[in-house]
């Protein structure tokens, strides 16, 4: 493979000013965070991170840091690993296209654990996170579509760079620590999609988040890494993905931001699964519609919609949020798809069950990820519909509003008292505060 490529994207890195950062890219970034806090706070009463929270506290250095939802304060590491895996745990978090990594989850809680722990002005944390995710996005870019199904966690692997380069930018790296950054972060870029739908899945986002930080904190101490950390004969490209493309990961650098291809989840489920949520729910308002009468229901999209949701007979909540026969029963049954409808005790029903399992799939490339048809067979006849923009998707996407919504929802769902609107206005005017970290003085929540 050609050379060059990981010590070009650390110049970058060394190199890049907010100046030189478009305004639609910044508001994208706040945009993320709004998101990043709706999940975080939702997932931190999850039975994972109680248990995580248990283990690890044993094991924290001096308490220093903010976990979101909860009243823990660890150390910068332990913090970054829990508020990641909070952030993911629904799988409600944000989604990059084409690589269906959730870019904010390993970043954002890096940035914000150093923005407590010196001084940082709002400016500095932004550009750090839109770093981060420029960063593990491009690599992710020249990893697929092989690398996911070889069975590697994209957000975990992908997300230990991202949160390593923006960790550096807050440490004022130059373009040796960069590269030394990348290389540790190399050595620990790890996370299967086997592990999906199970409670293994935060660890490896968790680790994203800290290893990355790691990474930085090392490199930040003469702590050496390989020169070729990417393109190198054993290095993470070529280990990790059958024909790596280096056009993809340098091209537009600096010019084309890839948090410009950043979605937003109405739905708390895997992202392939928003179009045909929205197709059962129009369903729903068809006149002839009866669920009782249902006798078939078939399932047309891109054939990724299949390879990551035919999952028939879930037996937990977790697995139902990358099920595509439990998301159209409940949906098809209950009008509804949030938080609830996709927890033990909706994949529990019998009725729930019994309606997925009348679903099969046809596969059509002609669909995108972001489109899908869902046709029910009734006694009397048949009905249809056809999505091809999903809500949420770059071509049909949140407003900023409705992700203000979604962290209000959210937040209620935990069970704590949290003064979003605070929250929210310190959010959006991060680019104008000389204290980024006080952002997390409303994230706690009591």
């Amino acid at each position: 493979m050609q050379t060059g490529a990981s010590r070009r994207l650390a110049a970058f890195a060394a190199g890049l000013a907010w100046e030189q950062v478009p305004a639609e890219v910044r508001h994208a970034a706040k945009r993320c965070l709004v998101n990043f806090f709706a999940t975080a706070i939702a997932g931190s009463g999850e039975p994972a991170l109680d248990k995580a929270c248990g283990v690890l506290g044993a094991f924290s250095g001096p308490s220093s840091s903010t976990v979101i939802g909860r009243d823990e304060r660890p150390d910068m590491l332990w913090a970054s690993f829990l508020n990641a895996a909070s952030a993911n745990v629904f799988d409600f978090d944000d989604t990059h296209i084409p690589t269906i990594i959730h870019p904010t989850a390993p970043v954002a809680p890096v940035v914000f654990a150093l923005a407590e722990n010196r001084p940082l002005r709002g400016e500095e944390l932004l550009l750090a996170f839109i770093l981060g995710v420029e960063i593990e996005c491009r690599i992710g870019n020249a990893v697929s579509p092989s690398h996911y199904s070889r069975g590697w966690h994209i957000t975990s692997t992908c997300g230990t760079f991202g949160a390593a380069f923006a960790a550096g930018k807050i440490l004022g790296f130059g373009e040796g620590q960069f590269l030394d950054a990348l290389g540790n972060a190399s050595a620990q870029a790890s996370g299967l999609v086997e592990t999906l739908g199970t409670m293994s899945k935060s660890i490896s986002v968790g680790n994203a988040a800290r290893n990355g930080l790691l990474s930085a904190l090392l490199a930040a101490d003469g702590f050496s890494g390989p020169a070729l950390p990417l393109e190198g004969p054993r290095g993470f490209l070529e280990v990790t993905a059958e024909k790596p493309d280096l056009a993809i990961l340098l091209d537009g650098l600096g010019t084309r931001w890839e948090i410009l291809s950043n979605t937003f989840k109405p739905y708390p489920c895997g992202v392939v699964l928003n179009p045909v949520i929205d197709a059962c729910l129009t369903l729903r308002g068809k006149p002839g519609f009866d669920a009782a009468a249902i006798e078939k229901i078939t399932l047309t999209g891109h054939p990724l919609l299949r390879q990551r949701t035919d999952r028939p007979g879930v037996a937990t909540g977790r697995l139902s949020q990358v099920s595509a026969q439990h998301a159209v029963a409940i949906s098809l049954l209950t009008g509804k798809a949030g938080l609830p409808e996709f927890s033990d005790e909706s994949v529990a029903d019998p009725a729930v069950r019994a309606l997925g399992e009348k679903l099969s799939f046809v596969d059509d490339p002609a669909f995108d990820v972001e489109g899908a048809r869902v046709e029910i067979t009734l006694a009397c006849g048949n009905l249809a519909v056809t999505v091809e923009k999903a809500r949420g998707s770059l071509g049909n996407p949140l407003s900023d509003a409705e992700l203000e919504d979604k962290l209000k929802v959210l937040s209620r769902y935990r069970g704590r008292s949290f003064d979003i609107d605070r929250l929210l206005s310190a959010i959006w005017a991060l680019d104008r505060t000389d204290d980024a970290g006080a952002v997390m003085k409303h994230a706690a929540g009591h």
